[in-house]
């Protein structure tokens, strides 16, 4: 089959139009199927399947590896033996580059029918596809294309008009056919960038891009859980087990080019483009990005080269970062690390680490392969792809209102500062409080309560605002409870409170707790006399024209009634019974 004749195939053929393609390159060379090693592998797949709940023997150079694994955590630099940060960056200039896994959210796996499921039983969700039984064959999962052709779009790339699958060679026991379908040489989105904003602490608010190498598809692993270690890795452990359920998920990977000239800046720069790059990809519906999950992961690329050099240095690639914090933590720890192995005369290894969430360290994991010991191929059992120019563009038509250009809409309409979003951002509260705002409440009330009160009670509980058992309906109400007199700030917090320790709704926690104010003009008349009768220092000198000390009294009420006074309608009360009403 020719190029040109291949490119005519897009992927809106039909399954049975792929599969039968498929099979007549496999039934036309035998020495290639061989070449594959398709059977052999097939083999050690079934092997692995049939004992996935047991425990993964480790071979002699697994332990090889942990033995050197361990050797390299012990030579691991102490904090006193790093160089500190601001003097690093006097001798270094550092150069980042990110390589960011998304699970796309689509219903099927790449290239079978398997259902996607987070947190279902082990080795539940598989078939002799993606567990790459002899006789089986992929087809590709068109939503997985579309998917990863918004995602393109939206970081201005240029889409291939004709892209193929690679075969990448490794094994992994937790890679049920001992090598990844992913994409090489021929991705299906380039050359594209994605701006991010930053707090410059010498000129404020700065807006930096950060270039994009390319965006491509591929299938996951599966997932290794090592039992009896320490920390969860395979150093220490006692044995391990293989969940394959995530193997074959569809994953895109998205490679930026080297960032040079971001300075003291680095690590905030790889947050930044991290959180950019999250918050894009919910906006596209194209995933979850549950970086606790491991839907959103990233390898973090470091090196430094003397200043004003021309050439960079040697990288290191700090493996599946998962929260925003460890991006920017791991980031500053590696020019600092680097920084002291350079300063005593010796050279930076080429390897991956591993990073500790407990320490901020990162220690040595293995050394980096180059793209050769990979032994890239053309995937023989997948045409290629060739996205029909209409179709793309009915997909650019139909993206929606990208982060940037949504916060900028907001911060307008709101009438808010940089600084007032960027806190709206750095707590993760900015789509709680559209939500918030959409059911009824005020901008400024919604910002107030997610960025307080609820802030204080997800830190108290160390989870994310989004993770609180409350609703923005839920706030809007004790917002509007607040607005109409009802609630007081002091009751609207316990209020709070109460619905996300599942009390009930709002309305149903007032209720049950008495929580509204007292309004009523007799009942707070009573309390207000009360508490002038009990303070006649305090009314004199109210009397006497000092109306500010009407706060005293005011306090008196708000104690006698447990804080479900009125406090506005309490203070006038109080100076119309002293005579200071006009």
């Amino acid at each position: 089959m020719t190029r040109s004749a291949t490119a005519q195939i897009a992927v809106a053929q039909s399954a049975v139009a792929q599969s039968a393609v498929a099979q007549s390159a496999v039934a036309q060379s035998a020495v290639a199927r061989s070449a594959v090693a398709r059977s052999a592998t097939a083999q050690s797949a079934v092997a692995q399947s049939a004992t996935a709940q047991s425990a993964v023997a480790r071979s002699g150079a697994a332990q090889s590896a942990t033995a050197q694994s361990a050797v390299a955590q012990s030579a691991t630099p102490s904090a006193a033996a790093l160089t500190p940060y601001d003097e690093a960056l006097t001798r270094y200039d550092p150069v980042i580059g990110l390589e960011t896994h998304v699970e796309l959210g689509t219903v099927t796996k790449m290239f079978c029918g398997c259902p996607v499921e987070f947190g279902a039983e082990p080795n539940t969700r598989v078939c002799p596809v993606c567990l790459g039984l002899p006789g089986s064959l992929p087809v590709v999962n068109r939503s997985a294309v579309e998917y990863t052709i918004q995602i393109g779009l939206a970081l201005h790339c240029s889409i291939s008009r004709w892209c193929r699958f690679a075969r990448k060679n490794y094994f992994y026991p937790d890679m049920p056919k001992n090598y990844q379908i992913s994409q090489y040489d021929e991705p299906l989105c380039t050359d594209g960038w994605l701006d991010v904003t930053v707090d410059d602490p010498k000129t404020g608010s700065r807006v930096l891009r950060v270039e994009i190498e390319r965006v491509h598809m591929e299938e996951d692993t599966g997932k290794s859980l090592h039992v009896g270690g320490a920390d969860g890795r395979i150093h220490g452990a006692a044995y391990s087990l293989v969940d394959y359920n995530r193997a074959g998920i569809p994953l895109v990977e998205i490679v930026t080019k080297p960032a040079s000239g971001t300075g003291a800046l680095a690590p905030a720069v790889a947050r930044a483009y991290v959180a950019e790059l999250r918050d894009l990809m919910r906006a596209l519906g194209v995933s979850d990005v549950r970086m606790e999950e491991g839907s959103l992961r990233c390898d973090v690329n470091t090196s430094l080269s003397p200043r004003g050099s021309a050439g960079w240095g040697t990288r290191t690639e700090t493996k599946n970062v998962n929260s925003l914090r460890s991006v920017e933590r791991a980031v500053r720890y590696e020019i600092q690390r680097q920084a002291a192995v350079l300063d005593r005369g010796a050279r930076i290894v080429q390897e991956t680490r591993h990073f500790h969430e407990d320490t901020g360290a990162t220690t040595a994991g293995r050394s980096k392969e180059e793209a050769q010991d990979y032994r890239y191929f053309p995937e023989p059992d997948l045409v290629p792809i060739a996205p029909q120019r209409e179709w793309v563009g009915q997909l650019r038509a139909a993206l929606p209102e990208l982060p940037a250009a949504r916060r900028a809409r907001l911060q307008a309409e709101w009438g808010l500062s940089d600084l007032d979003m960027a806190a709206l951002r750095n707590a993760g509260a900015l789509d709680l409080v559209v939500a918030t705002v959409a059911a009824g409440a005020r901008p400024a009330d919604a910002r107030k309560w997610w960025l307080g009160e609820l802030s204080r009670l997800a830190n108290e509980k160390g989870a994310e605002l989004v993770q609180l058992a409350i609703t923005p309906h839920e706030v809007a109400r004790v917002a509007g409870l607040v607005a109409s007199g009802a609630l007081n700030d002091k009751l609207a917090k316990e209020v709070l409170a109460g619905v996300v320790a599942g009390a009930g709704t709002p309305d149903e926690v007032v209720a049950a707790r008495g929580l509204a104010v007292v309004s009523d003009a007799g009942e707070l008349a009573a309390v207000v006399d009360d508490a002038i009768e009990a303070n006649p220092a305090v009314a004199a000198k109210v009397r006497a024209g000092k109306v500010a000390a009407a706060g005293a009294l005011v306090g008196a009420v708000m104690k006698a009634t447990r804080g479900q006074a009125d406090a506005t309608r309490a203070r006038e009360l109080i100076l119309e019974r002293l005579g200071q009403c006009g």
